[in-house]
């Protein structure tokens, strides 16, 4: 234990490519006029020029977020469609590369491989790009990406696209986690950024989820390499906007540069002890997420509990389509449309984080422990009938709903709620592992992301043999009963979370007092 006590204060203190995969929400200590962060290199000056200086991110115009923020969003939502789009083709896929679902879904090996891609780079890639700040490691990672939708296209091997899907969710997961560092760069405050940060959260589920609807527009009228082709041409011409408008928003990086040109270019003996410090972060990004994952409860606990919610959304590519086609007789295309509900459902549920802020806000009057101090767990009152309603009770719908002599609409009202249950449930708990944890919450989340990956790369694989086995009906039952059971987790940290906080020696160093 002695060796994670050792280590730096925010892990990757509010920069912009930490470990973490949706919120880089760590509660900053780089407030104006104070240091920005615990600097890499000694002979960097880490204070601002005072409180009003114009070149710290939070400082920034208000207009100038907003932009940054819908670059960072949009950035976000567009190049998660790349994980689920290809699921439309499936069919096209198999019969050209002359692969067969009849007893596995090999189709689904060029998702899989995408998701583990991502969690693999949530761990060792991100660490090793902290340092060359956001607007660099995005763009740079933005015309990687692009490289491998190329291939995507073009391939004529069923091997070959897999291993580039590998890399693109790589580069994916590095391109998320560099816009969700950007808005947790420019909002001062856990307060402030519930907003903006439930945007992104927004934005990442329902990118992931709109995939298979774009992806069967595109197979309706053209031939499936034209997923790779449209792509490469949509995310190319988004490229100049980044460009311009995708600015730097780390600040230790801001104030490297500053340094730099006041002192000129760091000695050689700075640069081999900031290569060591790279290397040490390395191996803590790695080590301190699994560790956390084996001995912290609530880690583990919420990791099943969002592992499960994003699982469902790619669950959700295979059996929706299944299951439209079976009762109904569709053909691909629409059962990929019917995916929108999902979409509307997540728009739909994320309305509720305003009241889901209001109760967290209003948790620092009631607080005994600590007095003027927000209650983590209040993150986590809405999320108990969002997860029990919404999620569980519309598996619930869609499971009973799947009848022929009813008409489509009534499982796609299940859909909605599971999409509305997803974007409430992963806005309160990591919003919870974040101010639970404080100073540890980079490897927390990271541990959950890892959990979230795994399970997007391989609980897809039992929807088709377990759908055909027990049936539309029964299949989504059980589904519906493991969501009620993980909808006690909430439950389980509002009744004990003081309690449980008190024997964390992680959770112990969280201290939540920032007031609007």
């Amino acid at each position: 234990m002695a060796e994670f006590e050792e280590l730096t204060q925010l892990e990757s203190l509010r920069g912009g490519m930490s470990t973490i995969s949706r919120k880089e929400l760590v509660i900053s200590n780089s407030k104006p006029g104070r240091k920005c962060s615990e600097s890499s290199d000694p002979r960097i000056d880490t204070n601002w020029y005072g409180p009003n200086d114009p070149e710290n991110p939070f400082n920034w115009s208000i207009w100038k977020k907003r932009i940054i923020t819908l670059i960072a969003l949009v950035a976000t939502f567009t190049t998660l469609i790349d994980g689920t789009i290809i699921t439309a083709a499936h069919e096209a896929i198999n019969e050209e590369f002359h692969i067969s679902d009849a007893h596995f879904p090999n189709s689904y090996w060029p998702v899989m491989t995408w998701a583990l891609g991502g969690g693999l780079s949530v761990l060792i890639i991100l660490p090793l790009m902290e340092d060359f700040g956001v607007r660099a490691g995005f763009l740079g990672t933005y015309f990687v990406f692009i490289c491998f939708i190329i291939p995507q296209a073009v391939t004529q091997s069923f091997v070959a696209l897999c291993i580039c899907r590998f890399f693109a969710g790589a580069c994916v997961s590095v391109l998320a986690n560099t816009s969700a560092g950007v808005i947790s760069n420019i909002w001062e405050g856990n307060i402030a950024r519930t907003i903006p940060i439930s945007l992104y959260v927004l934005a990442y589920l329902s990118g992931s989820s709109i995939g298979p609807v774009i992806g069967g527009v595109i197979i309706q009228s053209l031939d499936w390499r034209w997923i790779g082709y449209i792509q490469l041409i949509f995310y190319g011409a988004l490229f100049p906007i980044y460009f311009v408008f995708f600015q730097e928003s780390r600040g230790e990086v801001i104030l490297l540069r500053r340094q730099r040109k006041s002192v000129g270019k760091l000695t050689a003996e700075s640069s081999a002890l900031r290569g060591k410090q790279l290397l040490q972060k390395l191996r803590r990004s790695i080590q301190r997420p699994l560790y956390m994952l084996v001995t912290e409860p609530v880690v583990f606990f919420t990791t099943l509990w969002s592992a499960f919610t994003v699982g469902m959304i790619y669950l959700s590519t295979q059996s929706v389509e299944q299951v439209f086609r079976g009762l109904y007789g569709w053909t691909i295309p629409p059962a990929c449309y019917v995916q929108s509900a999902i979409v509307l459902g997540q728009c739909c549920g994320w309305s509720t984080v305003f009241i889901s802020r209001r109760l967290f806000i209003n948790s620092a009057s009631r607080n005994k422990e600590k007095p003027g101090a927000y209650i983590p767990e209040a993150r986590l009152y809405v999320s108990i009938p969002g997860s029990f309603i919404c999620l569980g009770g519309g598996l619930f719908v869609y499971a009973w709903t799947s009848f022929d002599f009813l008409p489509w609409i009534a499982p796609a009202i299940g859909i909605f709620l599971i999409g509305s249950g997803t974007v409430i449930v992963m806005n309160a708990l990591t919003d919870y592992v974040v101010d639970s944890y404080s100073q540890y919450a980079g490897s927390a989340v990271a541990a959950v992301i890892l959990g979230e990956n795994v399970f997007s790369a391989f609980l897809p694989l039992a929807t088709q043999s377990m759908y055909e086995r027990l049936g539309f009906n029964w299949a989504s039952t059980l589904l519906g009963f493991i969501a009620l059971a993980l909808s006690c987790v909430p439950v389980m940290f509002v009744v004990w979370g003081k309690k449980i906080r008190a024997r964390s020696q992680f959770m112990k160093e969280a201290v939540i007092t920032e007031r609007t």
